[in-house]
């Protein structure tokens, strides 16, 4: 349990001299902003996810074979908009792959624009989201949260990639003491699980008690403050800024 505590530790308060430097607690707000933005499109455009495209694929399963309450047309829309913004990521990515620092800063400026769109929108309509509303929505959000998987790709920090959670409950299970392995990064891994289920959970008590909008706000808010961080950030080179080996 020690252990466990010092990782999520250090992940949280990283060595700046660290290869990732600040990136960690960085990419946790990103994971955040995640369960916030899937609780609102979920619970309010429909079961349908701007950000998790694995559950995407599956709801176009259920909609496809005429399950109620699923739409195809909406799962498709998302991920037609997702595989744009994360074409967008990519050619960030592309043209500041030597600076991780600015790669992640000019991502955020990206996606908090959008998010910011989709608050402004979500908030105009005041909900419930139908028809033209509802599917700018999605487009809005899905492109966004695009930026945002491109980015966390580009910049390979292990086990934070800011939306996929399946991996990252695999290792903390097969690397685990229990299961023969060293049992390492279980702090970081499970800082992941609870910063998108914070999010998730925020982001749904928002909805069921608040205002529909409120969860593209707190994002909105999240996003901001990440971005202001990374551009101070950005400003004191360091070796964290500079791009990883490819992966074989």
């Amino acid at each position: 349990m020690l252990v466990v505590l010092r990782e999520a530790w250090t992940t949280l308060v990283p060595d700046m001299k660290d290869r990732h430097g600040p990136l960690p607690p960085l990419m946790l707000s990103l994971t955040v902003v995640t369960g916030l933005v899937d609780a609102f499109s979920f619970l309010a455009l429909g079961h349908v996810f701007v950000a998790n495209m694995t559950g995407n694929v599956v709801l176009s399963g259920f909609a496809l074979a005429g399950a109620p309450e699923f739409s195809p047309a909406a799962s498709l829309t998302a991920l037609g908009a997702f595989v744009l913004g994360a074409l967008l990521g990519g050619r960030i990515a592309h043209r500041v792959h030597a600076d991780r620092g600015r790669l992640l800063y000019l991502a955020l400026v990206s996606q908090t624009g959008l998010v910011l769109a989709a608050y402004v929108i979500a908030q105009a309509c005041g909900g419930p989201f139908a028809g033209g509303p509802r599917y700018w929505l999605i487009v809005v959000l899905a492109l966004g949260m695009g930026v945002q998987n491109a980015a966390a790709r580009a910049l390979k920090v292990p086990d934070l990639m800011t939306t996929v959670l399946t991996f990252t409950i695999t290792g903390m299970a097969s690397d685990s003491r229990a299961a023969g392995g060293s049992g390492s990064k279980a702090g970081s891994r499970l800082l992941s699980t609870v910063a998108m289920l914070t999010g998730a959970l925020c982001g749904a008590l928002a909805i069921l008690h608040g205002h529909p909008a409120l969860p593209l706000l707190f994002a909105a808010l999240v996003l901001a403050i990440t971005t202001a961080a990374t551009f101070a950030l950005t400003r004191t080179a360091g070796s964290w800024t500079a791009p990883l080996p490819d992966r074989p």
